[in-house]
């Protein structure tokens, strides 16, 4: 039986405004990246992963979407997103599409016809004299707005995203045919946005804790499994494979693996091993536990919603944070499962933290009142070469949308193409080899024995090591090094944040 696509694939996130611009306008969009799928297919990634592009007033990025079936003009036209898909499949690569079923934008129609007081079952409003309940939105301040006739609308995050209410079947209805749109437009798959989200508890309780757990009656109601077992049995129902990711945020492994039961989605982010601390015994029981519960797992270590892992793994030391980075990749590429990638990483970039005030655009932080930075961070637009007014993101001499730092030039592609040290061709290599030997090597890992704060496992003849700790340690005995993240010394101690993979 002939493996799914999507079990093993290296899948790489493009934050659509930030990875290239081919208009001229300072803001990334589909035929940039129809001009960069050579260097996608080159990376060695095996699909790409599109953020909405939909038509949106941008209070959050495009994740506010006014028109599901609608291409906003910032990003092109519907042509240039089947243009685009066609040449991604001529690579040989699969295409992967946001889909935002949780909230809508204020500017959706339906919305607009509920402010006129038409059809506010398809949202969730609520009459109460006060606000009806305690819940905050995540992006800072109450979850509630009120608007002119009294009542109050839940909007999860920012005020411009009023939350959908999914116990209404038009609800269900609508996002099917949205789903259909697209897949008749040939899209491999879709990850879906808050995931987790969708149903609230009826009743809608006061909380007292409303971070992203697994029992809430903001996040996780067992309502929402119907909706993807309806979502899986679509899918199906298309040639082709076509699958379905959740961002699903949960502190239980067990509940995330109730979304990817064999009639509902077929992966789910595994945002234990991103948020993991660099610590050998943390990554060992992330991998245990994710390997235990859930069938099909995913790995990842940065996206569009948090810190860039090398600036999350940096210490005092110079240079700690991108040598961790690599070895954390490493690590990743050597497990069972599928590995999502984030746009940049392969350039090894670090989180922008001095953007100005003026600069930033994240409604998280304009809703806290600039005491969180927001997420402006990881979205600055990548390099692509040296010199220029944007390094190569847009046409000569137009700014991008985020001001890039002065060190972005010595990380752009073209200053790391052939440099055999640089990040770059380090993320080529490992990605070939990857290729190579995914279809040799047992879906299974074995643990091996490792001093100190080192992690070993083996997958068939082939070992991987990671030293988490501050000294070196001995390798495993083996044949050849197949590749590694560092120098070892005389190929018998692995130095502290290094990884490599040994053929044994």
């Amino acid at each position: 039986m002939a493996i799914p696509w999507w079990r093993d694939a290296v899948v790489y996130e493009i934050y659509v405004r930030s990875f290239a611009d081919a208009s001229g306008d300072g803001v990334g969009d589909l035929a940039g990246i129809r001009q960069r799928l050579p260097y996608l297919r080159r990376l060695g990634v095996d699909a790409i992963w599109l953020t909405p592009f939909y038509s949106s007033p941008m209070a959050d990025g495009g994740y506010d979407v006014a028109d599901y079936r609608g291409v906003d003009p910032l990003f092109g036209s519907l042509g240039d997103f089947e243009a685009l898909v066609a040449d991604a499949h001529e690579h040989g690569l699969k295409v992967v599409v946001d889909i935002v079923p949780n909230h809508s934008s204020a500017e959706h129609p339906w919305f607009q016809e509920a402010l006129r007081g038409e059809h506010r079952d398809r949202y969730v409003f609520r009459s109460s004299p006060e606000r009806p309940n305690n819940w905050q939105s995540t992006f800072g301040g109450p979850a509630w707005t009120r608007v002119a006739d009294g009542q109050w609308y839940l909007h999860l995050f920012a005020p411009d995203q009023p939350d959908f209410n999914w116990r209404n079947p038009e609800v269900h209805a609508e996002f099917l045919d949205v789903l259909r749109f697209w897949l008749d437009r040939g899209v491999d798959g879709f990850r879906i946005d808050v995931a987790m989200g969708l149903y609230k508890a009826e009743g809608l309780p006061d909380v007292e804790d409303q971070s992203f757990q697994s029992r809430s009656p903001v996040w996780g109601q067992p309502e929402v499994h119907e909706v993807y077992r309806e979502w899986r049995a679509l899918l199906d129902t298309y040639p082709g494979e076509r699958m379905a990711v959740g961002e699903v945020w949960t502190d239980d492994p067990a509940d995330l693996a109730l979304y990817v039961r064999p009639d509902e989605l077929h992966q789910s982010f595994n945002f234990a091993w991103l948020q993991a601390p660099w610590s050998a015994t943390a990554f060992r029981k992330v991998i245990d536990d994710t390997l235990a519960t859930v069938p099909f797992a995913t790995w990842v270590l940065s996206n569009h919603d948090v810190v860039r892992h090398r600036s999350r793994y940096e210490t005092a030391d110079p240079g700690t944070g991108l040598a961790r980075a690599k070895a954390a990749m490493l690590t990743m590429l050597a497990l069972p499962g599928s590995a999502y990638l984030y746009q940049g990483e392969e350039l090894g970039l670090p989180e922008v933290k001095d953007l100005p005030p003026e600069a930033r655009q994240d409604p998280v932080f304009f809703q806290t009142g600039g005491e969180m930075p927001g997420r402006d961070g990881c979205r600055v637009p990548l390099p692509w070469t040296t010199g220029g007014a944007s390094y190569g993101f847009s046409p000569d001499g137009v700014l991008p949308w985020l001001p890039q730092p002065d060190s972005f030039e010595a990380l752009s592609v073209a200053a790391q193409e052939g440099d055999p040290g640089s990040t770059l061709e380090f993320y080529r290599r490992a990605l070939a080899l990857r290729r190579e030997l995914v279809g040799e090597i047992p879906h299974t890992i074995a643990w091996l024995d490792s001093p100190g704060d080192a992690l070993f496992f083996a997958r068939g003849p082939v070992v991987c090591v990671l030293n988490c700790g501050t000294e070196p340690v001995p390798l495993p005995p083996h044949d050849r090094v197949l590749l590694a993240s560092g120098h070892l010394p005389e190929d018998r101690l692995l130095p502290p944040d290094t990884a490599a993979w040994l053929h044994a």
